[in-house]
């Protein structure tokens, strides 16, 4: 009899059907768990799949009182309450830099898309403006990428491979991290430094308490009026409302986003700028990320029931 492992976050199906196919799924489908199941069911339950940023507090931990792992899909866990997981004895993994490349060309998706104001571009030839050779200051020339300043916030498997990337479009990349690591980018002593040099800040940085509002006004003015952000990691970690606020006074030049506070993003102040571009929390959204973040739940639960180490783990 395969080993039952309850499905916390709502997932779309076509990402729990292989691994259905090895453990049986209990699904809540995004609801309290105690809602969905009895008591009796919840108490034999010992390892839950949760997507990271889903909230997952110790009262949660508290409902199933046989949890031993919780396995985060994705390379997030910044939903999960660590210090209670810790305290109960609860292993938690997740799937490290499994979707790395895929999020970095969103970044890099997303930086050439404001800085070269593709979605104005589109409309001008949508509604017909540039075959009426009508004048529009969204077309003028904007400046090219050899020799733009790069900095990236964090140098994590994914900051890694968006220096590398904006690296091979001749940028000049430098990054600000806790760590210094041994790579061929320059490395500025602190994010305040990093975000005054550069012209295109790239967050990707790892949410948590450190870092939330991290980009707030100050920051964003630091970065100044010819300065893009972009965002592919927690919405957490920028300052919204400054950032809305920002757009809105030309503090920045615009911002290309894939990440919110709040998610599902409805549309608000923030989706009436053209010099923003924004996507739905996509950038990890590829068919080979999902098989490599699969490949990673199994590969923990497969150590948790054969009562080893998780081989993906967060703590």
């Amino acid at each position: 009899m395969p080993f039952k492992v309850l499905v916390y976050s709502r997932f779309p199906k076509a990402m729990m059907v292989r691994i259905g196919e090895r453990f049986e799924l209990m699904h809540a489908a995004g609801k309290p768990p105690a809602e969905v199941f009895t008591a009796e069911e919840l108490s034999g339950v010992q390892a839950m799949i949760t997507a990271g940023g889903t909230p997952l507090p110790a009262a949660a931990m508290d409902m199933l009182p046989s949890l031993r792992a919780i396995i985060c899909y994705g390379t997030g866990y910044d939903g999960v309450d660590l210090k209670a997981a810790a305290s109960r004895g609860i292993a938690v993994g997740h799937s490290p830099a499994a979707n790395a490349a895929a999020v970095a060309d969103m970044a890099m998706t997303l930086m050439l898309a404001v800085t070269r104001r593709l979605l104005p571009a589109d409309d001008y030839v949508r509604s017909g403006s540039w075959s009426s050779a009508k004048p529009s200051p969204l077309m003028r020339p904007q400046p090219g990428n050899p020799g733009r300043r790069v900095g990236v916030y964090g140098l994590g498997a994914i900051g890694r491979k968006i220096a590398a990337r904006a690296a091979a479009f001749d940028m000049d990349v430098a990054y600000y991290s806790r760590s210094r690591h041994d790579v061929p980018w320059r490395y500025v002593p602190s994010l305040e430094a990093l975000v005054e040099w550069c012209s295109v800040l790239m967050i990707a940085v790892r949410a948590g308490a450190d870092t939330h509002h991290a980009i707030d006004g100050d920051m964003l003015r630091k970065l100044g009026p010819d300065g893009y952000l972009v965002n592919i990691s927690r919405g957490s970690v920028i300052d919204q409302q400054a950032l809305i606020a920002a757009l809105a006074d030309k503090t920045i030049a615009g911002a290309g986003l894939d990440v919110y506070e709040k998610e599902p993003h409805a549309p608000d102040a923030l989706t009436a700028f053209p010099n923003v571009v924004l996507t739905p929390h996509i950038g990890g959204h590829t068919l080979e990320s999902h098989v490599a973040m699969q490949d990673c739940v199994m590969a923990n639960l497969d150590a948790f029931f054969a009562g080893k180490p998780l081989p993906h783990v967060v703590m």
